[in-house]
């Protein structure tokens, strides 16, 4: 082989005649539900721009570096994981066209042209998805669980295209492209290695956008009002792109008190950019120079932390992990500014500014407004969004703000009130439900939950504790019973949020509704997550004092599991399709629990999970109730399955019936 970059579309990859090992020196497959999501998500939307196009442009995916050995074989050094999550793809689709009335033909597919070296059990893995043995039949210890988890979660992505399925595999197959990127014979793969670890990351996205704003204001003819309005940008850029840092860090003490607060740090004072300006320009005056057209764009990207510390500004060490990337936060400022139908995906994030700001009819003024705004709406994320919280060597949701004391302390507090540990009071409310809505949705784009927040809150001018929650559990009904449940075509998520889109209540006796319900039907996991949310705020209302249901935290699962098993152990009868697929059967569990409880019969199960109940700790409150019903009847059959839908239906319908 020469050394040629070669580019090919999914489907001459899957089909090169050529063998690719992925060698022991690289970590497992790893993808979870968050990175196939992304991939689907990522393809799918380049597919829907260009679905009218008559000539589809290629949509590049990345690189495959690979090392071609003595044998001929090539050994995979970068791309991996892409590449194994591609031919899973491809296997899965091959299986789903067996069962499923689709006009897509995969016979060119035959079976992997990759295999791991030196991993029996992913080799084996592998090989046996690729025959089509059961996914049922693959969990156990003798396989890869993590492949087999990436098949299922691939599964569940492609089924839930629905009618797009088809289209997506065509331009999936044809139009998107990867890099085989060879290197040289003679290269030192140890020094290779070396290099790829060390070297230095790649300019970002937002760091791009950062000196294209700054170079509209560059434009500025007055030299001070040009200088302070770029000082003011590059500061409030620094401030604000540290999502694990609270803002107000990102300032000296001096500016805190004038942007925060006297003494207080919990208001955000200036009304707009010249305030904001005014409120830094005694501090950035000795700096204006450096800030003005001469800079280049390499200094212009330097500005950092180091600034602040020069200033005086304090760093402190991290301890809260942020639900979003900086860029993404900066798509949903954009979007929360301009209330425009702005896509929540940061590959569009240079296209977006060019759009909205760089090429408006004024842009220096929306570039100032923005920059006013993007500091805005970090003040009202860091204060009024959850975050994930280590401390004392635990990690926990927590809702907090930074408090004042004097100037040598200051401390974070819950946001609506002072006690760390209570579970029933608003705080604990709000914090539930926040991260009820994040873990429905892990991916860092297409926020929409965020979105709806960050758009409420910057609409307050004071931000009462009862109207927040109000609003927020309002956002859940209008995603939950507008669309998700929604007998009809659902609304799209801009409506719901900017348009006011209100939704119908549910009616248990419409079959429309209890179909989206089914197995394999359920959009988002959110159904689930707000109905235990539902069993939790009723649990606390009716002052239950059952110490599982107080202290249940919602966590990252995403497996749907049938309580009753879809393919029972040798001995048990199947369950009637009907019964097994419907809404009174399904629980949400973690993707490991379902590996290994997946075959086994109810009464094994609620086993298994009374050792968690004993600690206080259950996957799902829905589940709990599951459990707790069986206890009563001491089984789990077809009657059990209807009356224990009946009571979760109802607790939609009446929630769905307040305003």
């Amino acid at each position: 082989m020469s050394d040629t970059v070669i580019s090919f579309n999914v489907r001459d990859l899957l089909t090169d005649a050529s063998h690719y090992i992925i060698p022991m020196y690289q970590r497992n497959y790893a993808w979870g539900e968050g990175e196939i999501n992304q991939l689907i998500q990522d393809v799918l939307d380049i597919q829907q721009k260009h679905k009218t196009d008559s000539c589809k442009p290629p949509y590049y995916i990345g690189t495959l570096v690979v090392f071609e050995r003595t044998d001929g074989r090539f050994e995979v050094i970068d791309g991996q994981q892409r590449f194994t999550t591609l031919t899973l793809m491809a296997m899965c689709l091959k299986r789903m066209m067996k069962t499923k009335s689709h006009s897509l033909n995969l016979d060119w597919y035959e079976k992997p042209n990759l295999e791991f070296e030196s991993r029996a059990k992913s080799s084996l893995t592998l090989t046996s998805l690729s025959q089509g043995v059961p996914l049922n039949k693959l969990r156990s210890d003798n396989y890869n669980l993590d492949v087999v988890n990436g098949f299922a979660l691939l599964e569940k992505g492609l089924l839930a295209l629905d009618t797009h399925l088809a289209d997506f595999c065509n331009y999936l197959f044809n139009h998107v492209q990867i890099t085989r990127v060879p290197v040289p014979k003679d290269t030192d793969l140890n020094h290779y290695f070396e290099v790829m670890n060390n070297r230095g990351e790649q300019l970002e996205k937002h760091e791009v956008v950062k000196a294209r704003l700054m170079s509209v204001l560059n434009d500025i003819e007055d030299k001070t009002t040009r200088n302070n309005s770029l000082s003011t940008l590059a500061k409030v850029w620094d401030a604000t792109a540290n999502m694990e840092r609270y803002v107000q860090y990102g300032f000296t003490p001096e500016e805190r008190h004038q942007i925060f607060g006297k003494d207080d740090w919990g208001q955000f004072t200036p009304e707009n950019f010249d305030q904001l300006s005014k409120c830094l320009s005694e501090r950035s005056a000795g700096s204006a120079v450096e800030t003005g057209s001469s800079r280049s764009l390499r200094d212009i990207l330097a500005t950092s932390a180091k600034s602040l510390q020069a200033d005086g500004a304090s760093m402190l060490p991290e301890r809260f992990n942020s639900v979003i990337n900086f860029s993404n936060f900066l798509l949903h400022v954009l979007r929360v500014w301009t209330e425009k139908d702005i896509p929540l995906d940061d590959k569009q994030l240079l296209e977006q500014f060019e759009l909205h700001i760089l090429k408006s009819n004024r842009p220096i003024e929306a570039t100032q407004n923005f920059i006013f705004a993007l500091l805005k709406v970090k003040y009202i994320f860091d204060q009024f969004i959850i975050k994930r919280e280590f401390a004392e060597g635990a990690d926990k949701w927590s809702l907090k703000r930074l408090h004042f004391y004097n100037k040598d302390s200051q401390s974070y507090i819950n946001t609506f009130n002072s006690d760390e540990d209570g579970f029933e009071d608003i705080n604990r409310r709000l914090l539930m439900l926040l991260s009820a809505l994040h873990v429905s949705t892990p991916t860092l784009v297409y926020k929409h939950w965020l979105n709806g927040a960050l758009q409420m809150l910057y609409q307050m001018s004071e931000v009462e504790a009862s109207d927040y929650l109000l609003k927020l559990e309002y956002l859940a009904r209008q995603f939950v019973y507008g669309r998700f449940l929604s007998t009809g075509e659902g609304a799209n998520y801009y409506d719901l949020i900017y348009r006011s889109y209100r939704y119908s209540a549910v009616d248990i006796n419409q079959p429309e509704m209890i179909k989206r319900l089914n197995y394999g039907l359920i959009e988002n996991n959110l159904v689930f997550n707000y109905l235990d949310y539902l069993l939790w705020c009723q649990a606390i209302e009716q002052k239950n004092s059952d110490d599982v249901v107080k202290q249940f935290e919602f966590t990252f699962r995403s497996s749907v599991e049938h309580f009753y098993p879809q393919h029972p152990m040798d001995g048990h009868a199947e369950l009637d399709p009907t019964s097994l697929h419907r809404f009174g059967n399904l629980c949400l569990i973690s993707h490991s629990k379902n590996s290994r409880l997946s075959n086994f019969q109810p009464k094994a199960k609620r086993e298994h999970f009374k050792a968690a109940i004993s600690d206080k700790a259950i996957d799902s409150l829905k589940l709990y109730e599951m459990i707790k019903l069986m206890d009563v009847s001491n089984s789990w059959s077809e009657t059990e399955i209807q009356q224990h839908e009946l009571c979760m239906l109802k607790i939609f319908e009446n929630d769905s019936n307040m305003e």
